[in-house]
C-alpha cells in the first residue's frame, strides 16, 4: 500500500508540464498581488521560499523583485520543470530544492518570505509545516498563503471534499477561511490582510489536468448530479461538470 508522499509524486511527476501551462495557475489577479505585497514589504535584496512550488508561477512572479527565490517542492518532475523555465525566462536567482512542507532544508531565519499558492490542500499537516515556515522566517518576517478554500457549510464542504478527492487521490483537505484563521495564529501569525474571490473550475481541464480515470469521472459526474439544491448553488455547478470555488490569501506577520 502507498503513502500519501508517494501517491503525491505518482500524481505530479506526470503532470509537471500541465501544470506549467495551467490557466488556473499560469496567471490570476492573485499574482499581481503577491508581487505588489512583496514589493511593498521586502528590502531590494530579500530572500524567498516558495513551498510547494509546483510548475514554479508564485517562484516566476516574485523573482524580479527579489534577490533569492528557493522554489521547494518534492517531486523530480516539478522542479526540473522550473528549472528549465526559469532559465527560458532568464531568472537566474530561483534555485530549487527537494523538500516537503513539514521539513525545509534550511536555517532558522533565512528568509524574509516563505510563500505558497495552491499547495497546502496536498499537505498531511498543515499546522507543521506552518511551523516548519515560521522557523526559516527572519524575525518580523512575513507568510503569503493562497488556495483553494473549504466551506464552511459542513453539507457543501462534504460534496466539495468529496469532488477534489475523486479527482486527486493526492487531496488532503481544503481548509475553510476559519481553519485557516486559526492555524496561522496558532503558528505565531498575525493576519495583515485577508482576501476571498470565486475560481471557476473547467470540467474538462480540471479532469485532464491530473488524468483521472474514466471510472472517477463518472462519480463525480454523478455526485454532482445527486448534489442537493444548497450544494448546487454554492459550488455553481454547471451542466459540463465546471464549478466554482473560493480561493483565498492570507499575508500574516510573524509574531
Amino acid at each position: 500500500m502507498r503513502t500519501h508522499d508517494a501517491t503525491v509524486l505518482e500524481q505530479f511527476d506526470s503532470q509537471a508540464r500541465a501544470y506549467l501551462t495551467s490557466a488556473v495557475h499560469s496567471a490570476g489577479t492573485d499574482l499581481e498581488r503577491a508581487k505588489r505585497l512583496v514589493e511593498a514589504a521586502l528590502p531590494p535584496r530579500a530572500a524567498i521560499v516558495d513551498v510547494g512550488c509546483g510548475a514554479g508561477h508564485l517562484a516566476f512572479a516574485l523573482a524580479p523583485h527579489v534577490a533569492r527565490v528557493a522554489a521547494v517542492d518534492p517531486s523530480p518532475a516539478m522542479r526540473a520543470t522550473v528549472e528549465a523555465a526559469a532559465r527560458e525566462r532568464g531568472l537566474a536567482n530561483v534555485a530549487t530544492y527537494a523538500a516537503n512542507a513539514a521539513a525545509l532544508p534550511f536555517a532558522v531565519g533565512t528568509f524574509c518570505v516563505a510563500a505558497s499558492r495552491y499547495s497546502a490542500h496536498h499537505w498531511r499537516d498543515v499546522p507543521a509545516a506552518l511551523r516548519e515556515m515560521r522557523r526559516v522566517l527572519k524575525p518580523g518576517g512575513f507568510l503569503l498563503m493562497i488556495d483553494a478554500l473549504g466551506d464552511e457549510s459542513p453539507l457543501v464542504d462534504t460534496h466539495l471534499q468529496a469532488l477534489e478527492l475523486l479527482r486527486d487521490p493526492s487531496h488532503v483537505r481544503d481548509l475553510a477561511a476559519p481553519e485557516w484563521r486559526t492555524a496561522l495564529e496558532r503558528a505565531g501569525f498575525a493576519i495583515v490582510e485577508e482576501s476571498v474571490w470565486p475560481t471557476r473550475i473547467e470540467f474538462a481541464a480540471w479532469i485532464e489536468r491530473m488524468r483521472t480515470p474514466p471510472e472517477s469521472v463518472a462519480a463525480i459526474r454523478r455526485l454532482e448530479s445527486g448534489a442537493p439544491r444548497e450544494v448546487s448553488e454554492a459550488l455553481a455547478l454547471e451542466p459540463d461538470g465546471s464549478f466554482t470555488l473560493r480561493t483565498g490569501l492570507f499575508w500574516a506577520r510573524g509574531s
